[in-house]
């Protein structure tokens, strides 16, 4: 038994081996990488591991939760459907594209810490991405607006009340406004 072992990890090792792969030019968050990777390589796995741009985050593996949502060419796309070598010729932007300084988050992000739009915030990345593409296309979300464009991305602590909240204080921060903006003298969310 003990050699079916040992050929079953040299026939593994040659399969791998034998693997195809491209070399292949991904532009991510405004920065050209080349790469050498497997041809089935999934676009999340090579923003992980290759890029170790960590905050793409895989959940399902199967494009359902939305965790691994990035921006192709400012698009929300599940990066863990689609191919690495699918996304040449595109920009990919990660969250840490939208915003990687603590100090200084971008308007999505700080409308997330106004609103308390985050707990285990394993989920965030994925709303992240998702609610800065949507209120690019929407500045003016209504509630029922704000929560059809989340409605694609799971969380499982939040209850997403805040979420809600959070993508309609995104557009205030970016100069449009949330439900009932027009109705309102005053914009500004209570703290």
């Amino acid at each position: 038994m003990q050699g079916e072992g040992i050929t079953m990890t040299q026939t593994s090792a040659a399969e791998a081996a034998a693997e195809p792969r491209s070399t292949i030019r991904l532009s991510v968050n405004g920065k050209d990488h080349v790469l050498d990777v497997p041809d089935r390589k999934l676009l999340s796995d090579v923003l992980r591991q290759d890029l170790e741009l960590t905050g793409t985050h895989v959940g399902c593996e199967h494009g359902v939760c939305g965790a691994c949502t990035v921006q192709l060419d400012g698009d929300p796309i599940r990066s863990c459907l689609i191919f690495a070598a699918s996304a040449q010729s595109h920009e990919v932007t990660t969250v840490e594209g939208i915003g990687d300084d603590p100090e200084n988050p971008a308007d999505v992000q700080q409308a997330f810490i106004d609103s308390h739009g985050l707990q285990c915030g394993f989920c965030t990345p994925g709303f992240i991405t998702t609610i800065d593409a949507f209120v690019n296309e929407n500045p003016h979300p209504s509630e029922e607006e704000a929560r059809e464009a989340i409605s694609g991305n799971l969380c499982r602590c939040t209850g997403y009340q805040n979420i809600v909240k959070a993508v309609q204080r995104t557009a205030e921060l970016r100069g449009g406004c949330g439900q009932n903006c027009c109705d309102r003298e005053d914009t500004e969310v209570s703290q």
